[in-house]
């Protein structure tokens, strides 16, 4: 079973690579939003040769173009390659290597929790065997990853949570619905508090069944994949969902208490130990608690490598959702929009199935929608590429609405967008609430 499971996460590598790899050249790409080469050279001149550490990365061997293509086209064969079952470890640990080197240049656009979750158990697979402590540890991984997530939901204070409305708001507000999201928003008020408790319960309580004996711990598997496949289903999550419901397949998993040799045994507590100690220091650390003698140097010298890692998804509940809707004008006076390819834009048109390939630049837009420009650095960097009409970011976006010569302004305003009912034609209504980037030209 583990090697069926090894092969499962290393299809969600392929996907992972191949998702991201489309888009990277114009996200951070030389021409992109936020070159990677230029991350790389801060990072250079202001840590020094700390910076190998503090950013590990192969493209430190190549700031080009080229260097980000092989990379994610390597590791996506390299996946397909643990698919198919050859030198599946060999294969695991190069996606891990390369992997981890996109998400340290990747900044804004690599910096989701699915990313980390992504790298850490991928660290864990390339020990992945039936040994107790080698089934623990993917256990406490499952563990870690939804009671935080809950934990964290309950102790942030947000009434949305505590008074259980939270679902209420979170189909109309989350960053890509599905279609089915705007059905489920159309449900009453009871059927939203009661999935709001179960989302609670199976975040909350539920993992402590994963330590419990075998029909216990398949039942709180099976209490989150359910949970998993209704996320899916109402939102396009990437491949996080698929990822999560692979940990919990290691719940079905019984260790075995074969003979195993000494250096099996030394690597098994080796790994424990540090992952164990790494966990604690860092879920001390997230709830502000005095950390012990050297567990802030623990923290910080692993943390680059992105291995083990804290977890918490919509801890505070998002209650509105503006949207940033981006216009060019030839002489300042008329506007035309740019269409994005998946975030909420033209109210006709329905919420896209996306996942599990994740648009980026449309998720960071919802991100860059709830703060300001001036907190989005990423964002001034867009409008300039656009203004230059530069063709490996226009092609992140569905319709570009100068298409013989770029611009000469540029600007953004702000919309609040609000689920419609039945009965209605469009599935969204949406209002005007000011200017969120002021027009601009090159000059």
């Amino acid at each position: 079973m583990i090697r069926t499971l090894l092969r499962a996460l290393a299809f969600i590598y392929f996907i992972a690579f191949a998702s991201f790899g489309v888009q990277a050249t114009g996200l951070i790409g030389s021409r992109g939003i936020l070159p990677f080469a230029d991350y790389l050279r801060a990072a250079q001149a202001s840590l020094g040769t700390r910076a190998y550490w503090d950013v590990p990365s192969v493209l430190w061997l190549s700031w080009r173009d080229g260097a980000l293509i092989t990379v994610w086209v390597l590791g996506a064969v390299c996946a397909l390659v643990a698919v198919a079952g050859y030198w599946q470890r060999v294969a695991l640990a190069a996606c891990l290597v390369l992997w981890l080197s996109l998400c340290a240049v990747g900044q804004d656009f690599l910096s989701f929790q699915w990313d980390v979750l992504l790298l850490e158990a991928g660290f864990l697979a390339l020990f992945a065997d039936d040994s107790p402590a080698r089934v623990w540890l993917f256990r406490w991984l499952i563990f870690r990853l939804m009671f935080f997530s809950g934990a964290g939901k309950l102790l942030s204070g947000d009434p949305s949570w505590r008074g259980l409305t939270a679902l209420h708001y979170h189909y109309e507000t989350q960053p890509l619905p599905t279609p089915a999201a705007w059905y489920m928003d159309q449900l009453p008020m009871a059927f939203q508090r009661v999935s709001t408790a179960f989302v609670l319960i199976a975040e909350v309580a539920v993992p402590f069944l994963f330590f419990a004996p075998r029909r216990l711990r398949r039942a709180g598997a099976w209490v989150t994949i359910l949970l998993q496949v209704l996320i899916l289903t109402t939102g396009n999550y990437t491949f996080f969902n698929l990822l999560t419901i692979v940990l919990a397949l290691f719940l079905f998993t019984e260790p075995k208490r074969a003979s195993r040799t000494r250096a099996h045994q030394a690597v098994s507590i080796a790994l424990t130990v540090f992952i164990g100690a790494t966990s604690a220091m860092l879920t001390l650390d997230l709830f502000s608690i005095r950390l012990p003698p050297g567990g802030a140097a623990l923290v910080h010298e692993v943390a680059p490598l992105r291995i083990v890692n804290t977890y918490g998804l919509f801890t505070v509940m998002t209650v509105m959702r503006p949207e940033i809707q981006v216009e060019g004008s030839k002489d300042g006076e008329h506007w035309l929009a740019y269409e994005f390819r998946y975030k909420p834009g033209n109210v006709f048109r329905a919420p896209p199935v996306v996942a599990p390939y994740q648009p980026r630049l449309d998720w960071q837009m919802w991100f860059a929608a709830l703060g300001s420009y001036q907190e989005n650095r990423w964002f001034s960097n867009f409008m300039l590429r656009l203004l230059q009409g530069e063709p490996s970011v226009l092609r992140l976006l569905e319709y570009n609405p100068f298409p013989s010569a770029p611009p000469r302004y540029i600007r953004a305003r702000i919309f609040l967008y609000h689920f419609t009912h039945f009965g209605e034609r469009a599935w969204w209504s949406r209002k005007e609430e000011g200017v969120y980037f002021p027009a601009v030209s090159l000059k």
